[in-house]
């Protein structure tokens, strides 16, 4: 019965004259008072400029532009024209951005108005026509409350229409162009080169960009410039349970270059050139310079050799020192061929990172290693190193150990050494690989080839500098048995690997992998045998079977992902923008981390410092709140936030204190780290909102 009377009083008030409704404001502008001004008397043919002249009552008011941003409610208006008179789409001052707990706001602090143009059609009797009256609503808000407001108007002469026509930024005269590449929204806008931009950010009119992607307000915007042309870069949201929808024809909004200086423009979709060109202000402008970030990516690149992901294969990398020996020669070539075999596979990791990512795929370092194939791959490759070490066979043509350099030895230890090591990003590595996501192409080429340049750098030393390399133990039979003893840190490796795929594969697909492994073993094996027996063909017979292992793992059907069962004694919920927005705005500190199963300093830094109870009591007295994005596989939104905070890969570790900004922990936590952050945010009063 309620619900009928509802229905009855609505399609009663339907028939309500539009008079009689805009005369009856329910709740007034006593906190931004509002009042309707025109530019003289309206002239027949021409253009009439009305305004709506909005006035705080005190400073800690402010109001909304059209686009209120993640919060706010822009202004609704009815003006009653005389007959044929046609109200045009109200023109706004270039609006202010402000920040609250991760949320932004396009708003106005003080007196603003916005214009309204009128049509007067030719041969109107402006004389005879009644007074313009109408109706506003808007939302009037301080940091804390916010509070409807409406006002009837009635259109009086006077007013500064000079001051307020020049708050209002001029309309750019040609189209920009517009792209939607993954989750980013890319606007080229035509501006000259000599053009001095200030403090740049771009205001969104529109807010809906189909298949329920709207623009992140808060997130970095990136400027990248070139000639004559502005590239802006800010990423989209995805807002689940929208159907696909097409992008607009056109999209409009407000380049600002700050202190009120601003350009409207429209944008049509489009080609919008990006790569090549380098950001002048958000995203990588602020990073140091080149010469900065090469130091940086070879001093993380030399650190990963002490990093707990990499000691799996440092018995490689002891195998190939201990078979330098005395022989200068054939040392300086083991170490340039190693170091060969490193830079290149990092180079390339790289060079398929930044063309994934201008191809609008959001991948980042390691991005491989969520493949379940890539990880059969490598499980089956440490599987056959293994049984190489254990003397099964011989590695035709390659002395990975013992015997003379092989310098295709040396070389695959190092691509072994590089793609193996994917999974870490260590101390400068997260600055030089997260700069080299945004910079030129070539540039972040050059910080991928000087990370490999790191990790070769020691074996390189030892290799050209004979008084540290006489400080290695004098070749003999002790290097078989050394050998054999390096099975043991490869067979962990086979089984962290196989860890890893029972984490990322389903069932069927270890079972096939598992009859693979027996078939590679076995055909190793009788490689092995030939081998005992003096017979010839080896590197044939070893080629087949690499290529039928290869063949035969690009065969497996793409595994269904494994429900995670992990558990942690910090309760976290999984990681969305959503769920952190909603965090943040709890007014309590939050701590979000990114981890991955196949990251090893991940599982080091939480077994040290994120899974101990002394963590757990800390952040329960405080009122810490987790989220945990776990990126073991692909994960746009997680690749894409990770992109914004300037970090390539994971670990990232991330503390927002109430009503503060993202603060980075560093990538390496000490056991205390997060007990003592979370008692200062209990020692320390809440901050004024």
């Amino acid at each position: 019965m309620r619900a009928f009377w509802l229905a009855f009083l609505i399609a009663l008030a339907c028939f309500v004259p539009s008079t009689l409704s805009a005369r009856e404001a329910r709740f007034g502008d006593g906190n931004i008072a509002v009042e309707l001004r025109a530019d003289g008397e309206p002239v027949a043919g021409e253009t009439w400029m009305l305004a709506l002249r909005f006035t705080p009552s005190s400073a800690e008011w402010h109001g909304y532009w059209s686009n209120p941003g993640d919060a706010g409610q822009g202004m609704s208006l009815e003006l009653d024209l005389p007959q044929g008179w046609q109200a045009g789409e109200p023109l706004y001052p270039v609006p202010q951005v402000l920040t609250i707990s991760g949320l932004m706001n396009h708003i106005y602090e003080g007196d603003y108005a916005v214009l309204v143009p009128v049509e007067v059609p030719q041969g109107a009797d402006v004389a005879a026509a009644p007074p313009v009256t109408g109706f506003v609503s808007y939302l009037a808000c301080t940091d804390r409350i916010c509070v409807p407001q409406d006002a009837v108007l009635r259109a009086r002469t006077g007013g500064d229409f000079r001051q307020w026509q020049a708050a209002v930024a001029p309309l750019l005269d040609r189209d920009a162009v517009y792209e939607v590449s993954g989750d980013r929204l890319r606007v080229g806008v035509p501006l000259p080169a000599e053009l001095d931009v200030g403090d740049l950010h771009l205001f969104m009119k529109t807010a809906d960009f189909g298949s329920g992607l709207a623009p992140d307000y808060a997130a970095v915007q990136t400027f990248i410039r070139e000639g004559d042309l502005l590239v802006v870069e800010l990423p989209l949201k995805r807002r689940p349970g929208f159907d696909v929808a097409p992008l607009p024809e056109r999209i409009e909004g407000i380049l600002s270059f700050g202190e009120g200086q601003a350009l409207r423009f429209g944008a049509v979709q489009g080609d919008v050139p990006l790569e090549g060109v380098k950001p002048i202000s958000g995203g990588g402008a602020d990073t140091p310079a080149l010469w900065v970030l090469l130091l940086a990516a070879l001093g993380g690149g030399l650190l990963l050799n002490i990093m707990p992901c990499v000691f799996p294969i440092l018995s490689l990398k002891a195998l190939a020192l201990a078979k330098a020996g005395g022989d200068e020669m054939s040392a300086r070539r083991d170490a340039l061929a190693y170091t060969a075999g490193v830079i290149t596979a990092c180079a390339g990791l790289g060079a398929a990172i930044l063309a994934l990512r201008s191809a609008g795929e959001q991948v980042g370092w390691a991005f491989q290693l969520q493949e379940p194939r890539v990880v059969g791959a490598l499980f089956l490759l440490a599987v056959a190193i293994t049984a190489n070490f254990l003397g099964l066979f011989q590695v035709p043509g390659m002395a990975i150990a013992g015997g003379r350099a092989s310098m295709r030895g040396s070389f695959g230890t190092g691509l072994l050494a590089a793609f193996v090591a994917t999974p870490c990003t260590g101390p400068f590595m997260a600055l030089a690989l997260g700069a080299a996501l945004v910079l030129r192409p070539v540039e972040g080429f050059a910080i991928f080839t000087a990370l490999g340049a790191g990790l070769a750098l020691p074996f390189l030393l030892l290799g050209f500098i004979p008084a540290w390399r006489r400080k290695l133990p004098r070749p003999g039979p002790w290097m078989e048995r050394f050998r054999r003893w390096m099975a043991l840190p490869m067979a962990l490796t086979v089984l962290a690997l196989a860890w890893l795929l029972w984490r990322i594969a389903d069932d069927l697909w270890l079972i096939l992998l598992a009859v693979l492994t027996v078939i590679l073993l076995a055909l190793l094996a009788s490689l092995g045998q030939r081998q005992g027996r003096g017979l010839g063909g080896g590197k044939l017979f070893f080629a087949c079977i690499v290529a039928l292992a290869i063949f035969a793992i690009s065969l497996f059907p793409q595994p269904q992902p494994r429900a995670s069962t992990e558990d942690s004694l910090l309760a976290p919920r999984p990681f969305s923008e959503a769920a952190l927005a909603e965090a943040r705005t709890s007014g309590k500190p939050v701590f979000v981390w990114f981890t991955a199963d196949w990251c090893v300093t991940c599982k080091v830094n939480e077994s040290v410092a994120i899974e101990r109870e002394q963590t757990r009591r800390a952040f329960e007295e405080a009122g810490v709140i987790t989220l945990r994005g776990d990126w073991t596989r692909r994960d746009e939104e997680i690749a894409g936030f990770l992109a914004q905070q300037g970090a390539a890969g994971v670990p990232l570790y991330l503390w927002y204190s109430p009503g503060a900004e993202a603060e980075q922990l560093p990538q390496v936590l000490t056991p205390d780290l997060l007990a003592d952050r979370a008692r200062e945010e209990t020692d320390s009063p809440l901050p004024a909102r």
